[in-house]
């Protein structure tokens, strides 16, 4: 066990709150489970830390555009995949 597992803060541990950061996000968590994120953000700096990070990455990829390309572009790209692909040993197993 890590350390962070057993550290417990307004009634979840580090680890769960890692694995509640999306839920929370996305404002899916019930009231009392958010409750409990709120105090454990509260007095655990990484934690609090670790979210905002989360928030800046979200902000940030949101206003990731991609660059159109052209028919035959793609085209050489999927056939380059394909080829590529193809030349693989199958894996045994």
């Amino acid at each position: 066990m890590s350390t962070w597992d057993g550290v417990d803060f307004g009634g979840i541990t580090c680890r769960e709150f890692v694995e509640l950061v999306t839920e929370y996000l996305e404002d899916r968590l019930a009231a009392d489970a958010r409750a409990r994120f709120d105090q454990h953000v509260a007095v655990c700096p990484g934690c609090a830390r670790y979210l905002d990070q989360i928030r800046v990455s979200s902000r940030l990829l949101g206003r990731v555009t991609l660059d159109p390309i052209s028919p035959q572009s793609r085209d050489q790209l999927r056939d380059a995949f394909r080829s590529w692909r193809a030349d693989r040993p199958e894996k045994e197993t």
